[in-house]
């Protein structure tokens, strides 16, 4: 046959027959497949955000690079999907700096109790010279991780038996925690009776008084109703936690060097919206909690911060993160120590 190809022929003898039809050129099968994972629902801001920039990745390449997102969890529980991303069987996955902590220590100060005192302290940190000092220890574990952290939350105390105003109401309050070292140590400090319950037993032991406390993000309040089976919600902003993006190294080094900056750019500016999603979500989620009764308070954090320093809590964190690292947190916090 000549160059013209069957396809040609056959749109061609179409056209003559009085059909309408126009040849446009087949789309190419991208070269580099990325799977990128997450145990977020689609409709979080996160997930959201990065349909986006996998959207503007392939267009921006020319179709040389697929993003496939794959949420809710799908390809396995975080130390799973970290164990993939680690092995090269998934490239990227965003995962919390306190899970990361079981590679990377370093990556649990972000979620110092009582350190950050708002958004603009944390986004400096992050931003700044303490992102810098946690990507360079991320990046001894043979990940990459992306310029900029995504948002998880400031974490708030919910109870069924008081309001938190002041350190005192802690003691011996039984409250359940994410089985986070730095978060138990935390609120060990405080003088709580800590508990380790699987968050899917959650609302059931606040039902029954098993406990009688929890601390999350308001959006998981939310979403895990807990406002059914507590009162009082402090806002005590006691931590805050971030997602990685994470990259296996060797998958990124794959990519020609022409289009890792277009990748790059796209998950970071994916982020920073993701970042103005979460705050705008939290303000309409504190409203629609207090609409279903939960009663809320904002107590002044600096007494906390206090009965820290007197029980040793960020002399001990001091000696665990170095100085470095701890040098770098306090330039947006403020002296802790």
């Amino acid at each position: 046959m000549s160059s013209m190809t069957r396809r040609t022929l056959l749109i061609g003898g179409a056209a003559t027959a009085g059909a309408t039809l126009v040849s446009l050129p087949a789309q190419a099968a991208p070269e580099f497949t990325c799977k990128f994972a997450n145990n977020l629902p689609l409709a979080h801001p996160l997930n959201v955000r990065a349909n986006e920039a996998a959207a503007r990745i392939k267009a921006d390449t020319g179709g040389r690079v697929e993003l496939q997102v794959f949420p809710n969890g799908q390809l396995g529980s975080d130390t799973d999907m970290l164990s993939q991303v680690r092995s090269g069987a998934i490239e990227f996955m965003t995962l919390s700096g306190l899970i990361l902590a079981t590679l990377v220590p370093a990556a649990s100060i972000s979620g110092l109790g009582f350190a950050f005192p708002n958004y603009d302290a944390v986004w400096s940190a992050m931003d700044g010279s303490l992102g810098t000092y946690v990507r360079g220890q991320i990046a001894k574990s043979n990940l990459v991780a992306m310029d900029k952290i995504w948002d998880s939350g400031f974490r708030q105390i919910t109870t069924s038996t008081r309001p938190i105003d002041k350190p005192a109401d802690l003691k011996g309050l039984k409250i359940r925690l994410a089985s986070a070292p730095i978060f138990i140590s935390l609120f060990k400090s405080l003088d709580a009776a800590t508990t380790p319950i699987n968050f899917n037993e959650l609302y059931s032991a606040l039902q029954t008084k098993i406990v009688d406390a929890q601390e999350n993000p308001l959006s998981i309040l939310s979403t895990a109703k807990f406002y059914e089976v507590q009162k009082f919600c402090s806002i005590t902003n006691h931590a805050w936690d971030g997602f990685w993006f994470l990259a296996n190294r060797r998958a990124w080094e794959r990519l020609p060097e022409s289009l890792r900056p277009i990748v790059a750019r796209h998950i970071n500016e994916a982020a920073m919206a993701e970042r103005a999603d979460l705050a705008q979500l939290n303000n309409s989620v504190r409203a629609d909690l207090a609409g279903k009764g939960l009663k809320f308070n904002e107590p002044d954090v600096a007494p906390f911060r206090e009965a820290l320093r007197g029980a040793g809590f960020y002399e001990t964190w001091k000696k665990n993160f170095g100085e470095e690292a701890w040098a770098a947190l306090e330039k947006s916090t403020g002296k802790l120590s």
